[in-house]
């Protein structure tokens, strides 16, 4: 039985995160009060103030690799930092193999949905050394909402893969679905080659993740997933424990982990920020953190270390 927090609730705007996102905004005036005109005498002048932007405090962004941030739900609120080209995200990957699993066989509630089983492939690379993998055997069947807590917590690669040959056929036709979906999003510089991430040629940028993830946390059992620290899965031994250390800091509930040779330390982020009576969801992502040299588990770090400062800067109060 799985052990989760609550699932994140719609989300609503927060005056101070708005502050701390917003572009800018313009200080009006108006005009002072004229006296009456002569008609030997040219009317007054009249000095009116001047519109000028009220800059909001920069952001602490990482001192390498691209970001972003935005307040779900309020255009016009993405700042991002870095150049935003084109980079291998890794296993952030997983977030689009959900969403697009979720959109073809919809859960609700505490829904398990149907039994999947697990098939050759999907045993034989449990194997792999190389890989994050979750331990299954071939002929073992779970659930799809347990495949979908397999991919997502502990980021096992080979639930991801067999997630997408249940979904599409093939691995090959489940990166298509992927692609039409980033398409509708506008994720206009965004290719997915496969559902696990391992691929280098998947890759996406900062800004392009959060309207992915925009979208992502939208779906209850997708959000509620993100958000479980720790869970069992019957047939697989053990606590598995998610991937995403942030889950410890207040109002932290998502969202993945990434960490390759090729995109350095990725890690996607949601977090709700108290307004009032009500909260605001704020998203951020920070892509190819580390220094070249680094061990994957350094460059991990790195990408822990860069969302902290993000999200204690979004949750100041303003």
């Amino acid at each position: 039985m799985s052990s989760r927090p609550s699932p994140a609730a719609a989300v609503v705007l927060g005056a101070g995160v708005s502050a701390v996102l917003a572009a800018g905004w313009l200080i009006h005036g108006g005009e002072r009060p004229r006296p009456p005109a002569s008609p030997d005498s040219r009317p007054p002048r009249v000095t009116l103030p001047v519109s000028s932007p009220a800059r909001p405090p920069d952001l602490p962004w990482p001192a390498s690799g691209q970001a972003a941030v935005r307040v779900a739900g309020q255009p016009g609120s993405l700042r991002t930092h870095g150049e935003q080209r084109p980079v291998p995200i890794a296993s952030l990957t997983k977030v689009m193999t959900a969403l697009v699993v979720l959109t073809d066989h919809p859960l609700t509630g505490t829904a398990e949905g149907p039994s999947i089983e697990v098939d050759r492939q999907a045993a034989t690379e449990a194997g792999n050394p190389d890989e994050s993998t979750v331990p299954v055997a071939e002929g073992q069947r779970f659930t799809e909402r347990q495949l979908l807590e397999l991919m997502l917590i502990p980021s096992g690669n080979n639930a991801a893969r067999l997630l997408a040959r249940w979904d599409a056929g093939s691995e090959q036709a489940f990166a298509a679905r992927m692609n039409a979906t980033a398409a509708r999003l506008g994720m206009r510089k965004t290719t997915y080659t496969g559902a696990s991430g391992y691929e280098d040629t998947t890759v996406s940028t900062a800004a392009d993740q959060l309207e992915l993830a925009e979208q992502a946390m939208r779906n209850p059992v997708l959000r509620d997933v993100v958000a479980t620290a720790r869970t069992t899965v019957p047939g697989v031994p053990g606590a598995i424990v998610n991937t995403n250390k942030l889950l410890g800091l207040p109002g932290v509930v998502g969202l993945k982990t990434g960490t390759s040779t090729a995109a350095g330390g990725a890690l996607l982020w949601a977090v709700r920020r108290p307004s009032g009576d009500r909260d605001r969801l704020v998203l951020g992502v920070v892509l190819r953190q580390g220094e070249p040299g680094d061990t994957l588990g350094e460059r991990k770090a790195a990408a822990f270390a860069a969302s902290r400062r993000l999200i204690a800067a979004v949750q100041r109060p303003r």
